[in-house]
């Protein structure tokens, strides 16, 4: 197969052809426990990484909700490349709406644009208080620290990140910025061999004593307290990253309709279960609609109130989600169990979805602080 398909296509319909491919490389790279290199070298070469970035720049110009159709269709296929995918998607999409509203990022997009760049985000673990440190020197910071959880680290050319700094009257701040992956003192350890989604890459990346200078900062908040920043990378990102979750479900509940097709006349229970799973996938898929219509393909203003809104809805299109599988694999039965049915890798995959900020629970006590403030 070629792996570069005609400029004309649709992005449906290439996604629906690569898909192919990536469905074929799944079970190796999620027994291997490698990174999905041949899948982003083919997305690279149909420059799906610049994808939604405005055509001014150099990209495709397709919409946020079109994106997040895309990731989902990747998931039908290959659950770590699309997730692994969704990740450089948000950190784009943050940009574009930065681009838009405030007219910054311009030379990011028009570079990731050119060259296909690989973002690399730490967002995961940093959340309100950020880790590592940053210490100043003339001209910028030596930064130190860990960043676990970053997808596609293995493959990126550069990491978006954040760490403290304390300045000389003691006071803390979070500087965000980005480091390019090749930067002296960056690397990558090979610790990455989980239950699921086992070819994302997801790497820790170590900061040994990295400098970043001055003009690599493009925001310094508050240590402590919830800063408005959230309200724009949240209300962007989480639809994108949940798309893979919803393919997952979607692929579930394929399987499970195709196998008890086969088998319904003996199984007088099975219609219960299936019309009882679509109910649950419905659930996940009309929540996850909800979600990137609020984005409204970046025509927002970031207020507390929709980021309450797409973190609740983040939660439970995760637990719809992990439910369908889950009841997928209970219409199938023992068959489920083997590794040689591809429901036995999503439901690895999909228990990955409550991971991402913010888990539940976490996401519970923070949605009743914002309702309960005066």
């Amino acid at each position: 197969m070629n792996d570069v398909l005609a400029t004309e296509t649709s992005w449906a319909d290439r996604t629906q052809t690569l898909g192919k491919t990536f469905a074929d490389n799944a079970a190796r790279n999620d027994a291997d426990g490698t990174f999905v290199f041949e899948n982003y070298k083919i997305l690279k070469a149909n420059r799906y990484f610049s994808a939604m970035i405005p055509t001014e720049f150099g990209g495709g110009g397709i919409s946020h909700a079109e994106m997040c159709e895309i990731i989902r269709a990747l998931a039908h296929s290959c659950g770590s490349t699309a997730l692994a995918f969704s990740m450089h998607q948000h950190l784009v999409a943050a940009t574009i709406w930065k681009y838009k509203h405030k007219g910054e990022g311009a030379a990011l997009l028009q570079n990731v644009a050119k060259h296909q760049l690989v973002l690399v985000s730490t967002g995961a673990r940093d959340w309100l208080d950020s880790n590592g440190s940053m210490e100043k020197t003339e001209g910028g910071y030596f930064l130190s620290g860990k960043k676990h959880f970053a997808s596609q680290s293995i493959a990126g050319d550069a990491a978006v990140t954040s760490a403290p700094c304390q300045n000389p009257e003691g006071q803390w701040s979070v500087l965000h910025f980005s480091v390019p992956m090749k930067t002296k003192g960056v690397s990558v350890l090979d610790d990455w061999d989980t239950l699921g989604m086992r070819a994302t890459g997801s790497q820790t990346i170590v900061f040994d004593n990295v400098f970043v200078p001055d003009s690599a900062i493009a925001l310094e908040r508050p240590r402590t307290g919830y800063h408005p920043v959230w309200d724009v990378v949240l209300t962007v990102a989480m639809p994108l990253i949940m798309s893979a979750y919803v393919g997952l479900a979607e692929k579930a509940m394929e399987i499970a309709l195709t196998i008890g097709k086969k088998y319904q006349r003996n199984q007088k229970h099975l219609p219960y279960i299936i019309g009882k799973l679509n109910n649950t996938l419905v659930s996940a898929q009309i929540q996850w609609q909800a979600m990137h219509a609020l984005t409204n393909n970046f025509d927002f203003k970031p207020n507390a109130d929709t980021t309450v809104k797409m973190l609740s809805l983040k939660t439970n299109v995760s637990d719809a989600c992990t439910q369908t599988v889950s009841e997928a694999m209970d219409a199938i039965g023992g068959q489920s169990f083997y590794k040689k049915n591809q429901l036995e890798r999503l439901f690895r995959d999909v228990q990955a979805a409550p991971f991402h900020p913010l888990p539940k629970w976490d996401q519970y006590a923070f949605t009743g602080e914002k309702l309960l403030e005066d």
